[in-house]
């Protein structure tokens, strides 16, 4: 197999994220928070450090401010560490005044970059997944099968083919066939490459392991083809050597509200189906030096609680309460997710004391970083597929979202029948 430094790790920063908006109304689609302390991008940052690949690339164009701050904290090797992260943000050049107009043509204008690396392989991956994955063994099953490029793949039920490009895998393990979200079950049953009843179909996960010259050679060759999963791939299939690895562990894309929402929450559980505290392969993030939560008289069942929080005779069921939140008396959080606060800002210091305040109930709700609630303020859900948008909220796939920053005054009423 490739040794670790013969692969070049390539992170897309992410596009606009208009599926998570308001939660990429600030910010890039791999630094939304998750998990009450982490960012999205620290999964995929961490599955390569723990694969032993140090060489690590991040392609940012869109509100990258604080993704950029993000990694440049948190991801420094020391002087004596061969390894890096680097970031190559969307710019202007003389040969291209676009921005990058999709993930191959983003690793494309950035080729000198990648080729200065002097990698002998380029592993592309997304930003905004949550899983955990060793790059390792993926990659000696590229080498197994002298791949020019191995995509790796997830069983897929029956039911999800519609929401997937699936694969068509031979016996050798080779793709032979891709198609892109097939509605029919005719043209479904000709992807089947699985004995599997259930899970008969495979999906691509969006990451690729491609030879370096096959890579520079397609991009160069196709200049129109600006996006790996829709244009390269399937272009690819008919002339190259592209094997499908397979792997069956936990995967979420985080594309949407609804798939952001379930996915948080899932975490709160006893035996959530992912955690991010295994001591072989930690999820890494910016070490914050807070000090432990301290909770009163309060009633907690199924929470995830982050680290330098206050809570004061509050009442919380299936819920992320994420950094510095403060929750004071008389509140009510049922299914939601608090991403808590940038800092601790009080009001005696001449600031805006952020938190959730007396007698408030919170149902079905995201409230982003620095949102205040005023004393008895009620959010419920609104029926699934409810989509609104408002001065100080907003409403998608049923879930309310306080966007960053909000102040939401006393009495304030939002639900589906006040609305």
């Amino acid at each position: 197999m490739p040794a670790e430094n013969d692969i070049l790790a390539v992170i897309m920063g992410g596009g606009q994220g208009s599926r998570l908006y308001p939660l990429t109304k600030l910010r890039a689609k791999p630094a939304v928070p998750i998990g009450g302390k982490y960012r999205l991008i620290d999964t995929t940052l961490s599955n390569c450090i723990n694969s032993g690949i140090y060489r690590i690339a991040v392609l940012t164009q869109f509100n990258s401010v604080s993704l950029h701050r993000h990694i440049t904290h948190t991801y420094n090797f020391d002087t004596f560490h061969t390894g890096w992260v680097q970031i190559l943000a969307a710019e202007q050049t003389p040969d291209s005044a676009d921005w990058y107009q999709g993930t191959a043509d983003a690793v494309r204008k950035q080729l000198t970059e990648i080729q200065s690396a002097g990698a002998e392989h380029v592993l592309i991956l997304a930003g905004d997944h949550l899983y955990r994955m060793d790059y390792r063994e993926m990659a000696a099953f590229h080498a197994k099968n002298d791949a020019d490029v191995t995509v790796a793949v997830q069983p897929i039920f029956k039911e999800d083919a519609p929401r997937f490009g699936l694969l068509k895998r031979e016996e050798d393990g080779r793709i032979s066939d891709f198609v892109e979200k097939p509605k029919d079950k005719e043209t479904q049953q000709k992807f089947v490459s699985r004995d599997d009843e259930e899970r008969p179909f495979l999906g691509s996960m969006g990451i690729y392991l491609f030879k370096t010259q096959v890579l520079v050679d397609l991009l160069n060759d196709y200049p129109d083809y600006d996006d790996f999963g829709g244009d390269v791939i399937p272009h690819a299939i008919k002339s190259l050597g592209v094997y499908g690895f397979d792997f069956e562990g936990y995967w979420r894309d985080i594309g949407t509200i609804r798939s952001f929402y379930d996915t948080n929450l899932e975490l709160t559980l006893s035996e959530a189906p992912f955690n991010f505290f295994s001591k072989k392969s930690p999820i890494y993030t910016h070490a914050r030096y807070l000090p432990g939560s301290t909770v009163e008289n309060s009633h907690f069942r199924d929470v995830l609680l982050a680290e330098g929080c206050r809570i004061y005779q509050a009442d919380i069921t299936h819920s992320v309460i994420g950094l510095r939140s403060r929750i004071t008396s008389g509140v009510t959080i049922k299914d939601s997710i608090i991403m808590g606060a940038d800092s601790y800002v009080t009001e005696d210091t001449g600031g805006i004391r952020v938190g959730i305040k007396k007698n408030c109930y919170i149902e079905g709700a995201i409230l982003d970083k620095n949102v205040r609630l005023e004393n008895d303020v009620v959010i419920k859900p609104f029926p699934r597929g409810t989509d609104l948008d408002r001065e100080n909220f907003i409403v998608r796939d049923g879930i309310v979202i306080i966007p960053k920053n909000t102040l939401i005054p006393s009495g304030t009423r939002i639900t589906p029948e006040d609305v």
